[in-house]
Parts: C-alpha cells; structure tokens; sequence
C-alpha cells in the first residue's frame, strides 16, 4: 500500500513519457528518407539502392548492436543505458543535418543514429519492469510501443511538406537546401529530445513488495542461453519471427502491393492504405495492452490477435476495391501491432529471471532479421528491382508480390498454432514452460 503513495507513483509516468518521447524520435530518424525517397535519388545523383539503404541500415545495424545494447541496459541502468541511445541519437541526427549534401557522410551519420536504435527499442519491458506495478506492465509497455509507430506515421506524414516547407513560394520542386532544412530542423528535435530525457529520466526505485515477487536477475550471456531452454520463449521467437517479418516486409512494399492492382505508386491511394494501417496499429497498440492488463491474460489476447489479423492480410492479398483495402490494412495493423507490447510483456514474465532488456532485444532481433530476409526474397522472387522502387511508370509492369503474400497467409496460420501452443504467462495462473 505504500507503494501506491509513494512519489514513485506519479514520477513513473514522467518516467515514461520522456522515454516514450525519445521512442518516437527515434522512429521518426529512422523512416525519414521513405517519403522523399524518388526526391532524394535525383538529389543526390545516386541509384536507389543507396537511398532505400538509409532505411536498411537500421536493420542491418540492429542485428549487430541488440545483444551488446541489451547487456549494457541491464548492467547500467535505464539513465545510462538509454542515456546512450539518445546521445548517440542527438549527435548523429544533428551532424546529419550540419552535412546533408554529402551522401556519404549523411550514410555515416545515418548509421550512428542506427546504434542509437536498440538502447532505446530493447528497454521498453526494461522501463515497465523497474517503474511499474505487474498489473500495469503490459500498458505501460504498449505506450513506447505505441510511441514508436507515432514517429512513423510523423515522418511520413511531415517529412515531404517539412521540405517544401523551405522552398520559395510558388516552387514545389525539392532542393538539396531544403531537404538540409528539414534535417537540420530533425536533428534538432534529437538534440532537445535527448537532453530531455537524460535531465528527466531515472534509473526505477527499489521495491520489493510487489503483486509477485521479482527473482534475481541472472547475467545477460547466461540469459542468452537460459532463454532458449523456455519452451514458450522459443515458441514467441518463432510467432515474432514469423510476424515483425511479415509486417516490415508489408509496409516497405506497400506501393508496390497496391500498384498490382492498378493503384499509382506514390499516389494517394497507396499512401492512405499505409496509413490506415498504422493508425490503426496505434489504436490496438492503446487498446490491447489495456485489456490485457484487465484480464490478467496475455496468451488469450496474443491467440485472439493473431486469428484476426488474418482475414485483414487476406483482404490485402485479395480485394482491389480501395475502401475494402483501407479496411482491411486497418484490420491487420490493429491486431499485429496491437500484439506487439502484449507479446513484450509475455516474453518478460516467462523468461524470468533472464533480464527484460535481453528477452525484448532477442524478440526485436529476430525480427529485424527476418525482416531482412523477407525483403530480400520478396525482392528476388517478386522480381523487385530498384527501377520498381524508383521509378512509378515502370514499377507494376513486372512484380509479382501475390504468391508471396499468399505465404504470408499461410505463415500466419502456423503463427496461430505457435500462439495456441503456448502456455499462459504466470499473471493467468498457468505455469509457463
């Protein structure tokens, strides 16, 4: 009962609102050069395959930093830990900014903020776990989670009016001064949102009353290792696997998915169908989370999420009508993003004693990996090439995403069976294994 009047209490909140706030930030360097991206082939007199790269990078990157990142914020604390990934994230996004004509550094600069990524993405659980009550976690887990795909829908939605936003009137033709402009304008909101978060942000106070008792943490090399012996963590790496994949590879080619059925790349249909989906997954991502924490159940509302993403993902395959598409990338983005701070807050409560920070950066990791993979397959067999990706008057002639998607389908289905194969977290009553 103390805890509940302590000054704790309130300041958790602030806790996670500045943490939150770097969360979208981060998001917002990462999927910048995305809405600009034919602008930027021009610009900087380059082929596609470097601009789609700034993007990239943040995959590619992760893969090699997450394990490092996740060991650092367990062994340091929240303060430091993250405190690391923002200042990496204000250096890296204002010098992006100061040498913006230059791809190459833009390229270096773009890579520093990449590293920032996983020491601000892996504490999420590591946040939720050291400032908050259990029957909150899943919530308060959710809010960064949700705070990541507002900087999506940010970037997207700000990044190209931002720019033009420095032209002289009557011009409508981005500049290399203008996309600097804008840069300069991101690498600034990294700045404040850094030192914000390192004059704010806290390690969590000691408690140990809680609703169940927490164990002693165990290394985290050892809790790399000790992961894989829990039969429901393995089972959430494969469902996560199979999901992160199938969303990263979703969302970087949904131009492409709509311009096979006869809708223009780039154009407003394409773009209001990835927003949909986004906007939706934000509202899962708020909604979810909350009736999981209600119910005390995280197995029963990831099974329920992943059974009703599926009609959402078959109607993306299928349908060409564009109000059934917009339904249908609302459906699927509300249940899998949704999903996501639910599956966080599982991976936290069965594979204890093993660190928060080192579950939630295997869970990113993997799928940032299959991200990887799935992009690049879905390249190769769908015979994307980077003309398709830059070019809209050519881009539909030759792809073929169907049969992909369809297995995208059929992936789902087994990452339904995963869901039902696991065990209830221990909030539900049921020993996890």
């Amino acid at each position: 009962m103390a805890e509940k009047n302590s000054p704790a209490r309130g300041y958790r909140w602030v806790v996670l609102g500045v943490f939150s706030l770097i969360s979208i930030v981060i998001q917002l360097n990462w999927i910048t050069f995305a809405p600009i991206t034919v602008e930027c082939i021009s610009l900087y007199d380059t082929s596609a395959f470097w601009i789609l790269f700034l993007s990239l990078s943040f995959m590619a990157v992760y893969l090699l930093v997450s394990i490092p990142a996740s060991i650092i914020i367990e062994k340091m604390g929240i303060h430091a830990g993250v405190g690391i990934g923002a200042v990496l994230m204000g250096l890296f996004g204002y010098l992006r900014g100061v040498f913006a004509g230059d791809l190459v550094l833009v390229i270096v600069m773009q890579c520093g903020i990449a590293v920032a990524q996983p020491f601000i993405l892996n504490a999420i659980t590591k946040v939720a776990a050291d400032w908050f009550p259990l029957e909150e976690r899943a919530t308060a887990s959710g809010i960064p989670t949700l705070a990541q795909f507002i900087g999506i829908v940010l970037a997207m939605a700000f990044t190209g009016p931002l720019a033009r936003g420095f032209l002289p009137a009557g011009s409508s033709q981005l500049t290399m001064g203008a996309v600097q402009s804008m840069l300069k304008v991101y690498g600034w909101i990294s700045v404040a949102s850094a030192v914000l978060f390192l004059l704010i942000a806290r390690n969590g106070p000691d408690r140990t009353a809680q609703n169940l008792p927490r164990d002693e943490k165990i290394g985290a090399f050892y809790g790399i290792r000790h992961l894989f012996t829990k039969r429901d963590m393995v089972l959430l790496l494969l469902l996560f696997f199979i999901g992160l994949g199938i969303f990263n590879t979703i969302t970087t080619f949904i131009d492409l998915i709509l311009a096979q059925k006869g809708y223009l790349v780039g154009g407003n249909e394409a773009g209001n169908v990835g927003a949909g989906m986004l906007i939706a997954g934000i509202l899962g991502a708020i909604v979810l989370p909350v009736i999981s924490d209600k119910l005390k159940k995280r197995k029963s509302v990831l099974v329920i999420c992943l059974a009703c993403l599926m009609p959402g993902l078959a109607g993306l395959t299928f349908f060409h009508e564009f109000i059934l598409l917009l339904a249908s990338s609302a459906v699927f983005g509300f249940f899998l993003m949704g999903a996501a701070p639910v599956g966080f807050q599982y991976a936290a409560e069965v594979s204890s004693p093993v660190p928060e920070s080192t579950s939630q950066g295997m869970i990113l990791l993997s799928g940032q990996l299959s991200g990887i993979v799935f992009i690049v397959l879905m390249a190769l067999f769908g015979n994307v090439t980077v003309q398709a990706l830059a070019d809209a008057r050519t881009a539909a002639e030759n792809i073929t995403l169907v049969p992909f998607m369809v297995l995208f389908i059929g992936l789902s289905a087994v990452n339904l069976v995963i869901g039902l194969l696991l065990k209830e977290s221990p909030i539900g009553g049921e020993k996890s294994g």
